[in-house]
């Protein structure tokens, strides 16, 4: 039988120009973050209950539930901004089919009042929400309400944005203590540029923006920086084992070296996230589709975002890089 496998596609010694390419992928990278703070500006993020407030209910009807009819009634009964989701019991459960979770945001005209007033108007919400179910197809069995207030969303909100803050704080530190300061703050604005696209995509198409996306973004960050220190581990390799050859020729001679690496990795971890998005549900489709994300545009910043930056940083061979009298133009 002939062997098919990856490996011997790919070529043994590829010499790719990736470095001669940074001027284009620079200004396709800044167009980038330009669209994506222009949306997130304009149009912003498609927040979950978790991070505006509300009400979530869990209801059974019985048999698998039909959504789109369960959003037509939802939206008549005066909450057209609600989500509804279908989610699969777990393996302790006597369920053989789906219940539904539906999430009613807190109404704008509540978001400023105070805490008892919210209280009411989640209460109300899920009175009428109750109220309605009588339009859902089969006998319906209210799993369990819960209501989330804007107080506890907004902590939630500002926690996750730290979350990532401080990941990428200690990414820069790490890396500038096991490499030189170039080549940290090289990862950290990589970092930067994966996040602020993430964010830019999820504005555009408007999914649900809930914690479970900080937790992708947060293992984006892990991603990409993992892509990342392996180019940079063979530029540093590279530059002790050549140390006459220009940095350009050296960033890209370390690029190739690992590419056959980078698109097995990509390519394996892309095959696990496909299949999550496909047949997870519907309660892990924002995730799995940040992640796929992810991979895509934490392979890109790796090659041209994170190792052409080390130019403009003015990268010389020092303590952790080569000889210190070789200055590197």
């Amino acid at each position: 039988m002939k062997d098919i496998s990856l490996v011997k596609i790919l070529p043994i010694e590829p010499k790719v120009p990736f470095i001669s390419m940074r001027k284009i992928a620079a200004v396709l990278s800044v167009l980038a973050i330009i669209a994506s703070i222009f949306l997130f500006t304009q149009r912003g993020l498609n927040y979950g209950i978790d991070f505006t407030g509300g009400t979530v209910i869990e209801i059974d009807t019985g048999s698998e539930p039909d959504l789109a009819k369960i959003r037509t009634v939802i939206s008549d009964a005066g909450f057209p901004g609600a989500s509804v989701q279908g989610i699969a019991p777990d393996a302790s459960s006597t369920l053989d089919h789906d219940y539904v979770r539906i999430g009613i945001p807190l109404q704008p005209e509540t978001e400023e009042t105070g805490a008892q007033a919210q209280q009411i108007a989640m209460k109300t919400a899920q009175d009428a929400l109750v109220a309605n179910i009588d339009g859902f197809d089969g006998p319906q069995d209210i799993r369990s309400q819960e209501a989330v207030g804007s107080a506890v969303s907004g902590e939630l909100r500002t926690k996750g944005a730290l979350a990532v803050g401080l990941a990428l704080l200690m990414v820069l530190a790490y890396i500038w203590f096991r490499f030189e300061w170039q080549f940290g703050l090289g990862a950290v604005i990589a970092l930067f540029h994966d996040v602020i696209l993430t964010i830019g995509v999820f504005s555009l198409t408007q999914i649900e923006f809930n914690l479970s996306i900080i937790a992708a973004i947060l293992t984006i960050v892990g991603y990409s920086l993992n892509d990342t220190v392996i180019v940079y581990d063979r530029i540093r390799e590279n530059l002790r084992k050549y140390k006459k050859m220009p940095l350009p020729e050296v960033l890209n001679l370390s690029i190739n070296d690992t590419l056959s690496r980078t698109i097995l990795t990509s390519m394996t971890t892309l095959l696990a996230l496909v299949s999550l998005y496909i047949l997870g549900g519907e309660g892990l489709r924002g995730f799995s589709f940040a992640m796929i994300w992810g991979v895509f545009v934490g392979t890109y910043s790796s090659i041209f975002v994170a190792s052409p930056l080390l130019l403009l940083l003015k990268l010389k061979r020092g303590v952790n890089t080569g000889n210190t009298d070789a200055a590197v133009a």
